[in-house]
């Protein structure tokens, strides 16, 4: 059991380390023009912080615990590659486009292709899927429940915040997308 613990921790410091890494590289490469992000990210990285020092804390605990530790393992490590490659997958659509923080770049534009054809956020789909699968990996249902509430309400402030500095910007071709996609679910929400 131990063994599984270390590999959903060791995962989950990597992760952070990547988008730690990818948030440097995107700072040096975009020329931003504007910024709209009112603190959201700061907000989204507590909300973020809160629900893995929850979860990975009631893990310990016998409340919530799953007693099919194998089978649960494996879910959320499915649903971990899966949110990785969602996210990977988004960022590589947007290139140059590609901010941590709500900016507009140099020559901003909105991309309709890949993943974006179907929801405004698939980064965020694939991050929230991430942290689904990682706090299902750690078999407890309160690990999941203390995982994704504080994360769900960092992404809908953040998504909030990001919508209304799209519209600010692009107008009507923002809004027309709006009406086109869904935030996060395909034809769900």
């Amino acid at each position: 059991m131990e063994n599984k613990l270390l590999i959903i921790t060791t995962f989950a410091c990597l992760y952070g380390f990547f988008e730690v890494f990818m948030s440097l590289r995107q700072r040096r490469k975009s020329t931003i023009t504007k910024s709209g992000d009112k603190g959201s990210i700061w907000f989204l990285f507590i909300c973020i912080g809160l629900g893995y020092g929850l979860s990975f804390l009631i893990r310990s605990n016998r409340i919530g615990r799953i007693d099919e530790w194998n089978t649960v393992f494996i879910i959320g490590a499915i649903l971990t590659v899966i949110g990785l490659i969602v996210r990977i997958t988004s960022i590589m659509t947007l290139k140059k486009q590609f901010t941590y923080t709500v900016t507009k770049i140099n020559n901003h534009e909105l991309i309709e292709k890949g993943l974006y054809k179907i929801v405004r956020h698939p980064g965020y789909l694939g991050q929230l899927i991430i942290f689904l699968g990682i706090s299902t990996s750690l078999s407890n249902w309160l690990s999941i429940i203390f995982m994704i509430v504080p994360v769900m309400i960092g992404y809908i402030y953040r998504i909030r915040i990001e919508e209304k500095f799209m519209v600010e910007q692009l107008g009507q071709k923002y809004l027309d997308y709006q009406t086109r996609t869904k935030k996060l679910i395909p034809k769900i929400y």
